[in-house]
């Protein structure tokens, strides 16, 4: 339904204001999964507020891709046994389609599993916004419709459904194939620093797109680093906005690559095209 109501831009078209939101809100909830979902949630990679802890969890989640805890546990357990057969979205044994996206619409992954996230499932505020996931992105549906009639009215050349088409759903879509190209290509594609046991890879392109999430097996290497890019040249927008952050206080104790991981780097030997 999402991917259909994208259709949407050959009856609204297009402008400016709406491919510029349309942008910002991708990038703005893409940070929302990789630094809440992913690094905070998942890997605790560092420290924040109770307050800013629901703040992260509550933007991840207007990216409509379930609730914190489901997040965190699935990916845990991903971790747990990457590449094998019991690996929810392997491309090695399920296929890319299935690790791509296939994996997250069968109902039998749609379940959290707060065994595997009893660290967070104690919090009562995280439990209902895991619950109840489609809170934020509909409330975010309607702001885009909202921003939408304000604008026009400022005289810009947009409309409400321009802004809700490009705004929330475009931009939703875009959002999910860039989270799913972890899942499938960053085991496909790229290169190998360390030896994992699995296809972990790292790809500068999907990098990019992630906001450092495509630094894929550095991740694999060592889980628990706030940075997945572990050079200066490998462009980590996450770990550099949780950087800011920290300095402002929101969040603090970044956990860092230690110096034996550096010591354990190999050039980088095997490269899939």
């Amino acid at each position: 339904m999402v991917h259909l109501a994208c259709l949407g831009v050959f009856w609204t078209g297009i402008s400016f204001d709406a491919v510029l939101i349309c942008f910002l809100a991708y990038v703005v909830r893409m940070f929302g999964v990789t630094a809440g979902y992913h690094r905070y949630f998942a890997h605790r990679a560092f420290k924040t507020s109770r307050p800013f802890q629901f703040v992260l969890a509550l933007l991840a989640t207007s990216s409509a891709q379930l609730g914190p805890l489901w997040w965190a546990a699935t990916h845990r357990h991903h971790h747990s046994s990457s590449d094998t057969v019991q690996d929810p979205h392997s491309p090695k044994h399920h296929g890319v389609l299935w690790s791509h996206m296939g994996w997250f619409l069968h109902p039998n992954h749609r379940k959290a599993n707060h065994n595997a996230i009893r660290d967070y499932a104690k919090f009562p505020e995280l439990v209902f916004i895991d619950k109840w996931s489609l809170i934020a992105p509909t409330v975010l549906a309607f702001f885009m419709y909202g921003l939408g009639y304000l604008l026009e009215q400022l005289g810009r050349p947009t409309t409400p459904m321009q802004m809700l088409i490009w705004g929330f759903f475009v931009s939703t879509v875009l959002l999910y194939h860039g989270t799913y190209t972890i899942n499938s290509f960053s085991h496909l594609f790229g290169t190998q620093r360390f030896v994992t046991g699995d296809d972990s890879r790292n790809n500068p392109l999907l990098a990019l797109i992630t906001l450092g999430e495509g630094w894929h097996n550095n991740h694999h290497h060592y889980q628990s680093s706030c940075r997945q890019g572990f050079y200066w040249w490998e462009i980590d927008i996450t770990f550099i906005t949780l950087s800011l952050l920290s300095s402002l206080g929101l969040v603090w104790d970044l956990r860092p690559v230690p110096a034996s991981v550096y010591a354990e780097a190999e050039v980088p030997k095997k490269l899939n095209v």
